[in-house]
C-alpha cells in the first residue's frame, strides 16, 4: 500500500513551504511535486518565501525545528494550538487564564503570565493582543522553531518560537465540508473551498463553528472562524497575497479547581458564577504580502498586519479555602481590554560569490506600533465583610449558585502604547563542502507610553536600544546527517513601571544549544539537542507591596531533547519525542518584603521529563483503505505553584487511539479515543486555588467529503 502523502508525523521541515527554497523563482501554481534535489516535497502553492528564513534550507540551520502537519492535526483530531504543542519536545501547557487564551512554555520559559504566549502567523506577530484559542482550520504546517530567534524575530522567548503557516488558495478547484461530534454535547463544522478566478487569481475561504459543553460544570464554549484568502500573481516575477482573519468566542472564564490536600479529586467542581456569563472575545486580522523575484535566486519579500482585538466580561474567581467553613472565598472581576496591532516587515534575501565563499544573505527591517486599552472592576473581600454569602463564598463539596453578585469599584484603568522597529542581517557562509557558518544580528528600537487614568492620567515613558548578535555552525557528516552548534543573545520588551514610575530594561537571554539532525532513506529522521539558556531581567512584584514591579529575576533552563520519526515497515510508523528540562529560578528574589523565592527554586508547570510516542498502521480490509493508531503522552510531575515549592502536580500519562477509514474516494470517517483509561490528573495550575484537571475520557467523529 503506497501511503507516502502520509508519511510523517513530526519531524524536521523535510518539505518546503516556499517554492523559491527548493528550485528557482518561479511562481506557478503547483500542486504537491517533488523537486530534482532531493526529492523535497512542496506543499500546495505558494512561491511565498518564509518570513525571517531567506534562502537557508532547514536542514542547514543551525538551530532545532520540528513541524507538525496538517494532516497529523487532522488524524488526531487536534483543533486547537495547545494540544497540538504537546506533541512537540520541551513544550509544556501553562495556565491558560481560565481557558481563555493559549498559554504554553518552551524550554521551560513562558513568558509574562499576565498575556498569551508569543506566536507567528506567516511571520507576523499574533501574541500581542487578546485574540482568544487559536483555532487550526486553516493551519497548513507548524513550526517549533527551538532556542532563541530574538536576532531575526524580534520579541520572543529564549526557549523558541511558534510560527503558523496558513493554507493558501490554489488555482484548481479543491475543499472539503467536516462534521464532528462528540462527548460533553460537542459540536463543529469545519469547511474549506479553493478556485482560481482567472489564471492569475486564485481564493480560498476556510473557517469553523464549534459549539460544545465541558466535563466542567456549566462550563459552555462557542466560537466561530473565518479566514478568506487571495493570491495574485502579477507576473512571473512577482505575487501578492492577502488572507483575513475574523474570531468571535464566548466562553466561561473557568479557573478550575481549589487544590485542597486530603480532599478527593474532582474534574468537574465549577467554583465561578455561571450568572457572571461568558466572556466575549472578538478579533480581526489583516495581512497583505508582497514578494518579487529579482535574479540569481535573489527576492524582495514585504508584508503589512493590523490585527484588532476585545475581550469583555465579568467573572468570578476562587481566591482561597476556608477549612472551617469548608467553603471557597472569592473575588469577582470584569475585565475590558482592547487592542491594535499594527505591524510592517520587508526582506532582500539571495545567494551571492564574495572572496571565494558562497553567502546566503538575509537582509530586514520590521516595526510595530501596539495600543492596549485596559479596565478592570474588582470585588475582593476584605476579611471583615462576614462570612458566608456576606464574603461572595461557595461550599466546596456541594458549589450553590447565585443569582446575587457583589458590586465591583476600580482597579486598574490605564492605556499603555508601544512601538518598535528593528533592523537585522543574516549570512549563511559555506565555508566548505561540509562547513556552513552562520552570522546574525538584529538592532532594536522600542518605546513605550502608559497612562494612568486613575491616577490624574499620569504617564511613564520608557526608550530603549538593544542588539541581539547569533553565531552558528553546520558540519555535513554526509548528506543524511549534520551536527550544529550555536549561540543566541535574545531580548523581549518588559511591560510595566517601577515603584518610581520608571520604565524597565527589557528582558535579557543567553543560550548555546549542541545538535545532530539526521534524515535517511530508510524512513528514519530526526533531531537531538542539549542546550542551556540563561535570562535575566525579569519582572517581579515589586518590594515595595505596591503592586509595581521591578526587573530583578533570573532564571536558567538546560536539558536534553529530541524528535525522531521512523517507518518500521512500509505500513508501520513510530514517531517519539523526549525531553528533561531543568529549569529554575537562578536568583534569589525579596518579594513585599518579607517573602523569599530562593536560588534554585523550580519554575512552575515545568516538569523534568515528559515526552509522547505515536505507533501508526496502515491497512487494507474488505475493500477498505485507512490507518488507525495510539499515541501515549507523558507529563512528568511539575510545580503547580512558583511562590509554593511544595505546591506539586502528579506525573501523568494519557492513551488517546485514532482511526481513519475511507468510506470512498471522497468521503472519510474519523475516530478519536482520548484519556482510553481515564486517568485523573491536573493539567496545570496557577496556584492551589487555580488548578485545571484534565479531561476524562473522551470520544469524537468526524465525517469528511472532499472534492
Amino acid at each position: 500500500m503506497k501511503h507516502h502523502s502520509f508519511k510523517q508525523h513530526l519531524k524536521p521541515l523535510s518539505f518546503c513551504i516556499s517554492v523559491a527554497l527548493c528550485t528557482p523563482l518561479t511562481l506557478q501554481a503547483a500542486d504537491k511535486a517533488e523537486t530534482a534535489k532531493g526529492d523535497v516535497e512542496i506543499i500546495e502553492v505558494s512561491g511565498l518565501r518564509q518570513a525571517y528564513r531567506g534562502n537557508v534550507e532547514q536542514k542547514d540551520l543551525p538551530q532545532s525545528v520540528v513541524t507538525i502537519s496538517q494532516e497529523t492535526l487532522e488524524l488526531t483530531g487536534i483543533t486547537g494550538l495547545m494540544d497540538s504543542l504537546e506533541l512537540v519536545s520541551s513544550v509544556t501547557r501553562q495556565n491558560d487564564f481560565g481557558g481563555l487564551w493559549d498559554m504554553f512554555a518552551i524550554r521551560g520559559f513562558a513568558g509574562d503570565e499576565n498575556l498569551p504566549s508569543a506566536y507567528l502567523i506567516n511571520g507576523f506577530s499574533a501574541g500581542r493582543g487578546f485574540s482568544g484559542n487559536r483555532d487550526l482550520s486553516n493551519v497548513e504546517v507548524m513550526e517549533v522553531l527551538k532556542g532563541p530567534s530574538s536576532a531575526l524575530y524580534g520579541r520572543g522567548e529564549p526557549g523558541g518560537t511558534v510560527n503558523i503557516t496558513t493554507k493558501k488558495p490554489q488555482f484548481e478547484e479543491q475543499g472539503y465540508i467536516k462534521l464532528t461530534a462528540g462527548s460533553f454535547s460537542h459540536f463543529r463544522t469545519e469547511g474549506d473551498y479553493s478556485n482560481a478566478i482567472s489564471d492569475n487569481f486564485a481564493f480560498r475561504v476556510n473557517g469553523a463553528y464549534e459549539d460544545s459543553e465541558s466535563y466542567r460544570d456549566t462550563v459552555n464554549k462557542k466560537k466561530t472562524v473565518l479566514t478568506p484568502s487571495f493570491l495574485y500573481k502579477v507576473s512571473d516575477d512577482t505575487l501578492i497575497s492577502y488572507e483575513l482573519e475574523y474570531l468571535k468566542q464566548e466562553a466561561d472564564m473557568d479557573r478550575g479547581v481549589v487544590f485542597v490536600e486530603g480532599k478527593p479529586f474532582s474534574d468537574s467542581a465549577f467554583y465561578g458564577e455561571p450568572a457572571d456569563g461568558p466572556v466575549e472575545i472578538d478579533a480581526v486580522g489583516h495581512q497583505l504580502e508582497v514578494q518579487h523575484g529579482i535574479s540569481n535566486n535573489w527576492a524582495f519579500n514585504a508584508g503589512l498586519s493590523v490585527r484588532t482585538s476585545s475581550f469583555e466580561g465579568s467573572v468570578s474567581e476562587p481566591r482561597w479555602y476556608d477549612a472551617d467553613n469548608n467553603y471557597i472565598v472569592r473575588q469577582r472581576r470584569y475585565r475590558e481590554f482592547d487592542a491594535e496591532d499594527f505591524s510592517g516587515r520587508f526582506e532582500f534575501s539571495g545567494t551571492s560569490e564574495f572572496l571565494g565563499f558562497e553567502h546566503n544573505l538575509l537582509v530586514g527591517a520590521d516595526f510595530y506600533e501596539y495600543e492596549l486599552d485596559r479596565l478592570i472592576l474588582r470585588y475582593r473581600h476584605s476579611g471583615n465583610d462576614g462570612d458566608g454569602a456576606d464574603a461572595f463564598a461557595i461550599d466546596y463539596d456541594n458549589p450553590s449558585y447565585t443569582n446575587v453578585l457583589p458590586e465591583m469599584g476600580a482597579n486598574t484603568d490605564d492605556l499603555e502604547k508601544q512601538s518598535g522597529q528593528g533592523f537585522y542581517v543574516q549570512d549563511q557562509i559555506n565555508l566548505t563542502d561540509n562547513v556552513k557558518a552562520m552570522f546574525g544580528i538584529r538592532f532594536d528600537h522600542f518605546e513605550q507610553d502608559i497612562t494612568n487614568r486613575r491616577k490624574d492620567n499620569s504617564k511613564s515613558s520608557v526608550s530603549k536600544t538593544y542588539s541581539n548578535p547569533r553565531f552558528g555552525l553546520v558540519y555535513e557528516l554526509s548528506d543524511e546527517a549534520r551536527i550544529y552548534t550555536s549561540y543566541s543573545e535574545g531580548a523581549r520588551p518588559n511591560s510595566g513601571v517601577d515603584s518610581d514610575g520608571k520604565g524597565h530594561d527589557p528582558e535579557e537571554s543567553k543560550s548555546w544549544e549542541l545538535g545532530v539532525k539526521w534524515d535517511f532513506d530508510i524512513g528514519f529522521q530526526g533531531t537531538a539537542a542539549i542546550f542551556d539558556t540563561k535570562k535575566s531581567n525579569i519582572l517581579a512584584s515589586s518590594p515595595a507591596g505596591d503592586g509595581t514591579t521591578e526587573a530583578i529575576g533570573a532564571a536558567e533552563s538546560k536539558g536534553f531533547e529530541f524528535d525522531m520519526s521512523y517507518d518500521l515497515t512500509s505500513n508501520t510508523q513510530l514517531s517519539a519525542s523526549y525531553a528533561y528540562v531543568d529549569a529554575i529560578n537562578s536568583k534569589e528574589i525579596t518579594l513585599w518584603d518579607w517573602y523569599v523565592i530562593e536560588e534554585g527554586a523550580r519554575l512552575g508547570n515545568v516538569p523534568e521529563h515528559s515526552g509522547s510516542i505515536m505507533l501508526r498502521q496502515f491497512i487494507n480490509l474488505g475493500g477498505y483503505t485507512g490507518n488507525g493508531g495510539v499515541v501515549v503522552q507523558h507529563v512528568g510531575k511539575q510545580l503547580g505553584d512558583f511562590l509554593e515549592q511544595d505546591f506539586d502536580l502528579p506525573s501523568y500519562t494519557l492513551v488517546n487511539l485514532f482511526a481513519n477509514v475511507a468510506l470512498s474516494s471522497k468521503i472519510e470517517l474519523n475516530v478519536n479515543v482520548n484519556n482510553l483509561f481515564g486517568e485523573e490528573y491536573y493539567q496545570n495550575s496557577y496556584f492551589e486555588a487555580w488548578t485545571m484537571p484534565g479531561a476524562p475520557r473522551s470520544v469524537k467523529a468526524s465525517i469528511k467529503y472532499s472534492f
